[in-house]
């Protein structure tokens, strides 16, 4: 069961009631990232701030409430896309993927990949890639001694370095069929790096049987001054956002062919019960999800 609450309800569970000087340093006191800005906001800190986490900083936390002021929209977004990852990674478990490949992995939190795929199969393997550096020195800390899972720092507009580093290579078979992850990443990549392409090379890697799982944030509600001041927002990160019109998004599952339902609003991507479901059915998220068969 995926919990969608409010980050406000979450945190009222005992994230607060951590002094920040030592939730900060359980971030970055071991960890000592050498050139981690932390003075200027990151999307995937955002994100977790977004789900009730505590891998965020001071600037990041600014960053959200003051965007959610302006777009309220933004908190559902994210309580919905984590929704949808879970059932996107039931879904495929059990058409047999026992492989993910998840690009823009994002700061380690509740409900990550591995932790549902484990759920329904055991031996399940999941490579992550994510290309902030304090981000991956957290998920590395966090994953130690876990087995079959990996944490890369790469950037996936480059696939052939993805695609070839030790720890994708050395843990995943692409004789076999592989679940690409893109959820919530390729809004960060913009037109100029061609994403359309990019997510061509990652299927030419990947053998039939495979599938591709894209989410992606969409005005569906949003006023077009809401997706201004949302783009906006995230200028200030190394990752700006790029709001994309649902064809544009359907063009960016090249050559794979789209699973029931289709491309559609998150929570409308094959629901299930849920005592958040009434939180999470709505099309103020923003977004669509789909997931592409490889035939």
């Amino acid at each position: 069961m995926t919990d969608v609450r409010p980050p406000d309800a979450l945190r009222r569970e005992g994230a607060d009631d951590e002094p920040p000087r030592r939730r900060l340093n359980r971030i970055s006191g071991d960890l000592q990232v050498r050139g981690v800005d932390m003075q200027r906001p990151s999307a995937a800190r955002m994100f977790d701030y977004y789900l009730g986490g505590t891998a965020n900083f001071a600037v990041d936390r600014q960053a959200v409430d003051q965007l959610v002021t302006e777009v309220p929209e933004a908190q559902v977004y994210a309580r919905a896309t984590r929704a949808f990852l879970g059932r996107l990674i039931r879904f495929l478990s059990h058409r047999g993927i026992d492989q993910f490949l998840d690009l823009g992995s994002g700061m380690p939190t509740v409900g990550n990949v591995h932790e549902i795929a484990r759920r329904c199969r055991s031996d399940a393997r999941v490579a992550y890639v994510e290309i902030e550096p304090e981000v991956v020195a957290h998920a590395r800390q966090l994953l130690r001694g876990v087995d079959n899972v990996t944490v890369t720092h790469a950037d996936i507009r480059d696939p052939r370095m993805v695609l070839s580093a030790p720890e994708v290579t050395e843990l995943l078979d692409f004789t076999r069929p592989v679940a690409v992850l893109a959820v919530s990443i390729l809004p960060y990549v913009p037109d100029g790096d061609d994403p359309v392409g990019l997510m061509a090379s990652y299927r030419d890697s990947c053998v039939p049987g495979s599938y591709l799982a894209v989410s992606h944030s969409t005005p569906l509600t949003m006023t077009e001054e809401q997706v201004h001041r949302s783009e906006r927002a995230y200028r200030v990160t190394h990752t700006p956002l790029a709001v994309r019109d649902v064809e544009r998004i359907r063009q960016l599952l090249p050559g794979y062919e789209l699973v029931e339902p289709g491309l559609v609003p998150l929570p409308q991507w094959r629901p299930e019960p849920d005592i958040n479901a009434e939180q999470d059915a709505t099309a103020s998220a923003n977004a669509v999800g789909g997931v592409g068969y490889l035939p």
